[in-house]
């Protein structure tokens, strides 16, 4: 027999018998998929789209005149940026180590109210280093949503259906760029002066309510996990928990939950592939952080006021259907290392450009096809690596957490890359950006080859070993499904 698989009325199941009554792409698992996805990608969506407008508000913020009224210098306002980081990058693996043993449908929002209450302290502060002191908080308190997010769709999506789930998720960083330049012109406008307060102060304030009613959203709507969920029937866990299995991915209160706490954080700090992820990532990540002076670069571009918040928007919208786009075609091919190459590299090239000419549209439209590949590589990186490390779920857990913080450790000193004192072409920032780019399409082949060489094995005896690519997998559920 083999471990007992699930929480409730399914303790007595084996892995075996699971697997027995378990056929790929039936009926009954078209319906589950529908019911899941109904319930998961619009919550985690809009729970993120909140966390990046709480995120990256700052740029939008000074470029509405909150560093002139504070009187920051850029090496002052690049410290503001990078304290996230900080408290963002310690605080990820605890908090992930912490998620697989409690509710996620409480922790989540939980610290998205903490994280929203303190974004309103903004409106208070007077200089930097208040600033500075309310950015190290929320970084702190925001350290455990992203990869927290990214644990919780991996204990929930088979291999071949995660990277099209994520990328609905991760779409939502561009969206709030789009929707970040939209409501900042509106609210900077607009309010201000009112009641004795600046514009980018009312910025703060909304965006930081908002946030506290939408974890007040997502209490009635996340899920916990497959086997502890209360809207699933019992057939359904079951179900839920066989598709899992069946490509050997671990589940919090099932299969392959843990080895322990310390086990699992050893397991995945001497595991090689751990440290080839946190590279790649860390170049992704590294380039992301023009995102924090797209408004800045906007204003170099010719554009001023009400305008530089505006032109935000597009490059953000082309950001989202390269993500969407690539997650849904990684998942179509089964090739995520491939996809990520592709994107970095195309990203490069679109920097050169931008270095290159002094015609101001080609380098916006080209800017927008650059940040297009990067926010799509970074969420595809964060698919593959779930893919890979699938088993055992902590493991999983402490590998998405620390790959995460290491590759955000990258905008601590990508903070500043972009300093005002190297404008109007930032050559320092986008050089060292097509490097980054460059050095993560060499190193993602590298991986691919390694893998492909090395396979990931999973210790358990009673689980089937997955030593098929994610491409396969989709061809065998697939034959399943025509053959049914």
């Amino acid at each position: 027999m083999g471990k007992q698989s699930t929480a409730g009325h399914l303790a007595n199941v084996s892995s075996e018998e699971l697997l027995a009554g378990y056929t790929p792409n039936s009926p009954e698992e078209k319906a589950l998929l529908r019911k899941i996805d109904s319930r998961i990608v619009p919550a985690v969506f809009f729970m993120y789209l909140l966390s990046y407008l709480d995120r990256a508000n700052i740029g939008n913020a000074k470029t509405a005149g909150m560093q002139t009224e504070l009187g920051m210098s850029s090496t002052e306002y690049s410290v503001v940026l990078l304290v996230f980081f900080v408290g963002y990058v310690l605080g990820e693996v605890p908090s992930n180590m912490l998620l697989t043993r409690v509710r996620p449908s409480l922790y989540l929002p939980g610290i998205m109210f903490l994280w929203g209450a303190v974004s309103l302290t903004f409106s208070a502060c007077h200089s930097w280093g208040a600033l500075a002191v309310v950015r190290l908080v929320i970084g702190t308190l925001e350290s455990g949503f992203g990869p927290g997010v990214a644990y919780l769709l991996s204990s929930w999506y088979r291999k071949n259906e995660l990277g099209s789930r994520f990328s609905l998720y991760y779409s939502a960083t561009a969206i709030s760029g789009a929707l970040g330049g939209l409501i900042a012109g509106a609210v900077t406008t607009g309010l201000d002066g009112v009641g004795g307060l600046t514009g980018w102060r009312w910025l703060f304030i909304i965006e930081g309510s908002a946030t506290i009613l939408g974890c007040a959203a997502a209490l009635f709507v996340l899920p916990d996990y497959p086997t502890t969920t209360l809207w699933l029937t019992e057939e359904e866990k079951r179900l839920a928990a066989a598709r899992l299995l069946y490509d050997s991915v671990g589940q919090s209160g099932g299969p392959g939950a843990t080895h322990g706490g310390l086990a699992s954080l050893a397991e995945s700090l001497l595991d090689w592939r751990t440290w080839m992820f946190t590279f790649i990532f860390m170049m992704t990540t590294g380039s992301q952080t023009i995102q924090y002076f797209v408004p800045t670069l906007m204003t170099q571009l010719g554009y001023t006021g009400n305008m530089a918040q505006y032109m935000t928007i597009p490059p953000y919208l082309v950001a989202a259907v390269f993500i969407i786009g690539l997650g849904f075609l990684s998942d179509r091919t089964g090739e995520r290392a491939l996809v990520i190459a592709s994107a970095t590299g195309v990203a490069a090239i679109c920097f050169v450009v931008d270095v290159a000419t002094y015609n101001t549209h080609v380098q916006y439209a080209f800017l927008c096809f650059a940040i297009g590949g990067v926010w799509a590589s970074c969420m595809l990186v964060l698919v593959y690596l779930s893919n890979i490390i699938s088993w055992p779920s902590e493991k999983r857990a402490v590998s998405q957490a620390f790959v995460n913080a290491m590759g955000n450790s990258a905008s601590i000193y990508g903070s500043f890359l972009w300093a005002d004192s190297t404008a109007p072409r930032y050559v320092p920032g986008f050089s060292t950006t097509i490097a980054m780019l460059l050095a993560c399409s060499a190193a993602t082949l590298l991986l691919r080859y390694m893998i492909a060489r090395y396979p990931y094995v999973i210790p358990d005896a009673d689980v089937p070993h997955d030593d098929t690519t994610v491409s396969e997998k989709v061809q065998d559920a697939n034959m399943v499904k025509t053959t049914a």
